[in-house]
């Protein structure tokens, strides 16, 4: 070995180096390697090492089948998610990855369907005052116990009334009264216990489109959806599958790379001069965001240190402006600006146990996001449910920033599975032997920030009320693919 050469710890630079050389199948493994042992984590190291393994696993697919290319990528997008199921943004790139595979042959088929089948139906091209509907769970691959469940006494009555069919129905009430409704097709109800005794061959307006899943519907459906995707593609002969899919993931490397530019442009409708913000955690969303108000805002930002767990990187960003912390996920430029006491704002910081008090004379919360669920609410680094909760006390705005590719189509049904816990030396040191025998210490990295504590998104999109995220999500994945 030459002297003087330096050997770099595994981590996001040295997995994208390696996709140049390395086939598919052990670039996917070194990835796998890497979430398990932790050396790529957090949210934007996480998107973008899985957005450029898909680039590589598509580039190197060979056909035409988009139902093989789509079975390709949930095959890996399988192996990632239960790699490392906490980071919940790679299963949030495998699905734009694979809706972008199913709205490419959308487009090229239309008015090409073929005789016979179902009408291609785009879920996402839905009226805007209803709810999209969305799979009844998440991947069965994954540990977490989170996801849209389906109702168990509502398939345990549809399997029993679908089996017996010497159920008694309730007959109809005699009624004599006369209806003022307009004549129509349908037939005439003579009481409410009718309508559930009327004929079901007939297509209803309010019926799941074919494509979709009801919260009572089987599997049966992901096989319709993949033997249409194969008869599409098969009846288009001059499809480009391959370079459409990689210029759609491109575009998705383009969005990961400006997203925090694009939510730092609108900066100056949010900040107003002389406020004081309170924020948490070293977040380069959130930096970028202060920095750009502080061209034309004169503000005082009140910074908690968020000991244990990220104290050291707020220290570096606020004296230098870089991280300084041993992660070689975060060795890049976009994480090298000035400070903000450079920019003329004045920085205090605060321990986290001084929230509470000084909260009154705080104007406006800003926090960053690990992840955004798509009830609205949030997985943040440990600290924030109790900055929220201050901040509801006090009616202060909270605003959080975030990505568009943090939001997830997951509920979290359950939440403890979502928070991850940390080494719990960094609270306890082992030296206090006797007193570590004696207490169980917890040491969670994350917390989760129900909805009613957040009073406004502001994403690359644009800002977004809590109770709007279900039309982002319906915009971004297709219900199909909420199962991986």
């Amino acid at each position: 070995m030459a002297q003087g050469a330096t050997i770099q710890a595994p981590g996001l630079s040295t997995f994208l180096k390696s996709l140049k050389s390395t086939p598919v199948d052990p670039s996917v493994e070194h990835l796998i390697s890497l979430l398990k042992r932790r050396q790529i984590r957090n949210s934007r190291p996480c998107a973008i090492a899985t957005t450029a393994l898909l680039l590589r696993v598509v580039g190197e697919f060979k056909g035409r089948d988009a139902a093989k290319l789509v079975e390709r990528i949930r095959q890996v997008g399988r192996r990632l998610t239960s790699a490392q199921p906490r980071e919940v943004v790679v299963g949030n790139i495998v699905r734009r990855v694979l809706g972008l595979i199913r709205e490419v042959v959308d487009e090229q088929g239309e008015g090409q369907t073929p005789t016979g089948s179902e009408p291609s139906h785009t879920p996402h091209q839905h009226d805007s005052l209803s709810r999209p509907a969305l799979a009844s769970s998440l991947s069965t691959f994954s540990p977490l116990k989170h996801a849209v469940v389906e109702p168990m006494h509502m398939s345990i009555i549809s399997e029993n009334m679908s089996d017996s069919g010497e159920l008694s129905r309730r007959p109809p009430l005699l009624t004599s009264h006369t209806s003022y409704a307009p004549a129509s097709a349908a037939p005439l109800v003579g009481s409410l216990f009718g309508l559930f005794s009327q004929a079901t061959d007939t297509a209803s307006n309010t019926s799941t489109p074919p494509g979709q899943m009801s919260p009572t519907s089987k599997g049966t459906l992901t096989a319709l959806n993949l033997e249409r995707l194969a008869d599409l593609s098969k009846s288009q002969a001059n499809l480009d599958l391959k370079g459409e899919v990689m210029e759609g993931i491109r575009e998705l490397q383009d969005e990961l790379e400006t997203s925090d530019k694009q939510i730092a442009e609108v900066a100056l409708e949010h900040i107003h001069a002389n406020e004081i913000i309170l924020t948490h955690t070293a977040s380069t969303t959130v930096q970028k965001f202060l920095l750009h108000a502080a061209r034309k805002r004169k503000f005082t930002v009140v910074h908690c240190e968020t000991y244990p767990h990220d104290h050291t990187a707020t220290h570096g960003i606020l004296l230098t402006g870089k991280k300084r912390e041993s992660n070689p996920d975060d060795d890049d430029d976009d994480d090298r600006w000035k400070p903000l006491t450079e920019a003329g704002i004045q920085v205090y910081v605060i321990p986290d146990s001084h929230v509470f008090a000084i909260m009154s004379r705080v104007n406006k919360v800003i926090l960053a996001t690990h992840t955004v669920l798509a009830n609205g609410g949030l997985v943040a680094a440990a600290g924030a449910h109790m900055i929220a909760k201050a901040a509801k006390e006090h009616q202060t705005p909270v605003v959080v920033l975030s990505g568009v590719y943090k939001l997830s189509p997951v509920y979290p049904f359950d939440i403890d599975e979502l928070i991850e816990h940390g080494d719990v030396g960094s609270v306890v040191p082992y030296d206090d032997g006797e007193f570590v025998d004696k207490v169980d210490v917890e040491n969670p990295l994350y917390d989760y920030v129900p909805a009613d504590l957040v009073d406004l998104y502001i994403t690359n999109l644009g800002g977004h009320a809590p109770s709007y995220l279900y039309r982002i999500v319906a915009d971004h994945y297709r219900p199909e693919d909420t199962t991986l």
